[in-house]
């Protein structure tokens, strides 16, 4: 059986060619996700069907890691899971 903590996600690299790497938390990313979706002039084919783009953005990082928002220009984001600091 494999480990539960594989499975958590809670928060997320994130990957933007024109502003480099941060770290979100999970709610964080979804708004990060939202914001780009929001401002496509076209939601993608398999998200049109979802109301707006908090909903859009929850079924793209339970699905993918990858967003085209114009050719050329594609956003990432991992799951990554953080070790508190030892003492």
């Amino acid at each position: 059986m494999s480990d539960p903590l594989l499975r958590e996600r809670d928060h997320y690299v994130v990957l933007e060619p024109l502003a480099g790497e941060r770290t979100l938390t999970a709610a964080e990313t979804v708004d990060w996700l939202a914001e780009r979706l929001a401002a496509m002039p076209e939601p993608p084919a398999d998200l049109a069907g979802f109301p707006h783009a908090q909903a859009r953005a929850e079924r793209l990082l339970d699905t993918a890691c990858e967003l085209e928002l114009e050719p050329g220009l594609t956003v990432q984001w991992f799951a990554v899971r953080l070790e508190p600091p030892r003492r």
